[in-house]
């Protein structure tokens, strides 16, 4: 991690999104600018991993490109690249099935993201997408879209442990809304990985779990 003061942190800067408690808190978020990409099914399997990587190059790319000399943006600033995040969802077929049982991971529906910061344009964007496109061979980068996302109103809580573990911490995170008053606007939620999923122990697994509320 740098020691540069003038290097945007997230970790240090923005603790209350990223890094919140093992209790259930409510937040009430902005929008902000997302690198997005969608997808569906099983998140074991290798399309899924390659969804995510359509999104790195992309980032990195923002990142390094934004701060040489001759490309310099309004408002630039360096900064830490923001973590990945997913936004869960289910198909129609899931959404029918799922209060008879288990979620079938092949009903899932997602889309993965990662956080730009305020200077970063969708005209800078497409420019770095499109030299993704002739470095990397890897076609999913075509779907990768510039998006403004607002959230509002929420309930988080940080997890720790297995993905498998998630519902018992979205039972107190609702258990908890109920007693504040509050209504969970759907089954749709947010999840960001501060963990790497692909070398972290299952049991140290790092997420921030968070849902809308009505």
């Amino acid at each position: 991690m740098s020691n540069d003061p003038a290097k945007h942190e997230w970790r240090k800067a923005e603790k209350a999104i990223y890094l919140p408690k093992r209790q259930p808190e409510v937040i009430e978020l902005p929008a902000f600018k997302y690198i997005t990409i969608r997808g569906d099914g099983n998140p074991n399997g290798p399309e899924f991993a390659q969804h995510i990587s359509a999104l790195y190059p992309i980032a990195y790319g923002i990142k390094m490109t934004a701060k040489r000399p001759d490309c310099i943006l309004p408002g630039h600033y360096d900064y830490t690249v923001y973590p990945l995040e997913g936004v869960w969802d289910l198909n129609e077929r899931g959404r029918q099935q799922s209060s008879s049982g288990p979620i079938n991971k092949d009903d899932l529906v997602y889309t993965l993201m990662i956080r730009q910061p305020d200077f970063v344009d969708e005209a800078f964007f497409e420019m770095i997408k499109a030299r993704a496109l002739q470095k990397q061979d890897n076609p999913l980068i075509e779907k990768v879209r510039f998006e403004t996302i607002s959230e509002g109103r929420c309930i988080q809580m940080l997890h720790v442990g297995p993905f498998d573990d998630e519902p018992a911490s979205f039972q107190t995170m609702e258990v908890f809304a109920q007693s504040q008053g509050l209504k969970r606007h759907s089954k749709r939620h947010r999840e960001i990985y501060l963990s790497d999923f692909r070398k972290t122990a299952p049991e140290k697994l790092k997420t921030v779990l968070r849902f809308q509320l009505v």
